[in-house]
């Protein structure tokens, strides 16, 4: 019988997947992965806004990401600074900021291996309803403005001809993003959370032929990261978060060789 802790860490990994998915087929499609990683390193200052102020890390990580998204929004049409230009800035500025604060409370017990690649063993009930309430607002919130999102996706210009408010869909999908994060820090950490969210999707595309079945496989990919590397890191020892990315990682490369058959045939 596996024990509580285990059962735990299954159902949270299975509820971070289902929602990894979806969202990282649009951040794949929209080439928004240094995007995804400016949001994860917001939340290292997140967390410690919370310990500091003593209140709920995911509602303080959610916060604040998606703050640092609406900057990033603001900026793109206030300056002349290229996208990538300013995802940089705010990602380094976020993460020295957050490492500035770090050393002023060194007085406070502060698990940062934790925070930056996570520990998916630790959560508890509270954590699990954090994780599936939370992602399934995500995903209904998702499955709404999913049309007007895939539509800007393929063609802005088109979209916003035909009444879609690209732009404010767009600020809405940051802040998915950013609530994904919120809810996943716990588990896969901050340096790692972009990984899940990429690379079961960049072998979904590998594997599929259309968007709804990359969309499907991402999840697979997503949830058999999770399982076989939890798995993984009871059998071999290794931290938890990590390894799920490592699984992801030769789930990817297999897919590799779809693409090379194709390019025989």
């Amino acid at each position: 019988m596996l024990d509580d802790f285990i059962v735990r860490a299954i159902i949270a990994g299975i509820g971070i997947a289902l929602v990894t998915g979806p969202l990282g087929c649009f951040v794949v499609w929209r080439r928004l992965s240094f995007f995804g990683d400016t949001l994860a390193h917001s939340a290292l200052l997140g967390v410690l806004i919370s310990i500091t102020l003593d209140i709920n890390v995911s509602l303080t990580i959610f916060v604040v990401a998606s703050l640092v998204a609406i900057l990033l929004l603001r900026l793109e049409r206030t300056t002349n600074l290229a996208g990538d230009s300013l995802l940089g800035l705010i990602s380094h500025s976020s993460l020295a900021i957050g490492l500035v604060i770090l050393g002023f409370l060194s007085f406070i017990r502060f698990d940062v291996m934790g925070v930056l690649f996570g520990d998916i063993l630790s959560v508890n009930s509270n954590d699990l309803l954090v994780i599936w309430i939370g992602g399934a607002l995500i995903l209904a919130v998702l499955s709404y403005i999913w049309k007007p999102l895939f539509a800007s996706t393929v063609n802005y210009e088109l979209a916003e001809a035909e009444g879609m408010k690209p732009e404010r869909v767009n600020a809405i999908f940051t802040i998915l993003l950013a609530a994904l994060i919120a809810i996943s820090i716990k588990m896969i950490g901050v340096l790692l959370i972009t990984g899940l969210l990429i690379i079961p999707t960049a072998m979904a595309r590998n594997l599929s032929d259309n968007p709804r079945q990359m969309v499907i496989l991402s999840i697979i990919g997503g949830l058999l990261s999770v399982l076989i590397g939890l798995y993984a890191s009871f059998e071999i020892n290794t931290s938890s978060g990590p390894s799920i990315v490592v699984v992801a990682l030769i789930l990817f490369i297999l897919s590799l060789m779809r693409i090379r058959k194709k390019n025989y045939e």
